[in-house]
């Protein structure tokens, strides 16, 4: 089994997940089914569906964030340095076209979240990142089309 990259607080987030789906959404749902059955008829009860379902969905999440945690290789992100962009990196960088600026970090695929700067290692974006340092400009291939960004900063932590 392949290992999966992950910072410190992706794994605790993923942890949190699995604990509030064993804890609170499991019982929860194990109650909801108990009440449809309660209802009657299974046939044509439409909560004892729905609350089956939603069963069905949680343990499958909950199999899941088991295989990620089990496979996770957490990397202490804190430790790094350099001016190098690597796994973990805050990379500051500017369109060359717009002067806009952007802030990523280099995490994870189980932990990526573009809306709040964090992008996958396997992403476009990181991968054209991986490996240059301050100064240097790279070409991005989006689904938008072709971006330049100039990296202006790389820091860890």
């Amino acid at each position: 089994m392949d290992k999966i990259p992950m910072t410190a607080a992706g794994y605790a987030a993923l942890e949190a997940e699995l604990k509030r789906r064993q804890q609170q959404d499991r019982p929860s749902i194990i109650e909801a089914i108990a009440e449809a059955r309660a209802l009657g008829d299974l046939s044509e009860n439409a909560e004892y569906h729905a609350a089956k379902e939603a069963q069905s969905l949680n343990e499958g999440r909950i199999l899941e964030l088991e295989g990620l945690l089990s496979r996770a290789e957490i990397i202490d992100v804190t430790k790094l340095n350099g001016k190098t962009v690597k796994f973990g990196a805050v990379v500051t960088l500017v369109d060359e076209d717009t002067e806009e600026e952007k802030i990523y970090q280099i995490v994870g695929e189980p932990e990526a979240d573009v809306r709040s700067g964090r992008v996958s290692i396997t992403s476009p974006v990181a991968r054209a990142l991986i490996g240059k340092t301050i100064g240097d400009s790279v070409e991005v291939n989006t689904p938008g089309g072709g971006k330049s960004y100039e990296i202006v900063n790389v820091v860890f932590g």
